[in-house]
């Protein structure tokens, strides 16, 4: 999901600041803009745009909303097998944060986890995996 930079010039002529205004704005639609700096050089604006393409944050939410999913399915699977209430097998908050970042390893899930009182011994294999697992259905999915 990389970082793109685009420049602009916005003239201080109307007749072709109208046009270039119009670029600029049908671009900024079509983008996630992270950043705008600009700077005036005698005849006109110039600005430099630092974004990423509208695909990579669309791809970021796919990938959220399907580990949250499998993670959601698991939890309720491990209730009906353990008889352990949902808190203690996995919150909602911590499963919307385990989502977002998508930890591979116990070592990344504990520092999402920090000082949350969390049964990580308990649970934390189980959920990387379903994390892993999700991760490589999304990736065969694609080729």
């Amino acid at each position: 999901m990389a970082i793109e930079i685009r420049t602009f010039f916005l003239p201080d002529a109307e007749d072709d600041s109208a046009r270039a205004c119009q670029e600029l704005t049908d671009f900024m639609r079509a983008v996630e803009i992270d950043r705008i700096d600009t700077a005036h050089a005698g005849d006109g604006w110039r600005l430099l745009v630092i974004y990423r393409p509208l695909k990579a944050r669309e791809e970021r939410a796919q990938i959220k909303t399907a580990i949250h999913a499998a993670l959601i399915g698991w939890r309720e699977k491990t209730i009906t097998s353990t008889g352990a209430d949902r808190p203690t097998v996995l919150p909602d908050d911590l499963a919307g944060e385990i989502a977002t970042y998508a930890p591979t390893t116990v070592r990344e899930l504990s520092v999402i986890v920090g000082d949350r009182p969390w049964a990580l011994e308990s649970f934390g294999r189980d959920v990387v995996q379903v994390v892993r697992a999700t991760l490589d259905e999304l990736i065969d999915d694609t080729r």
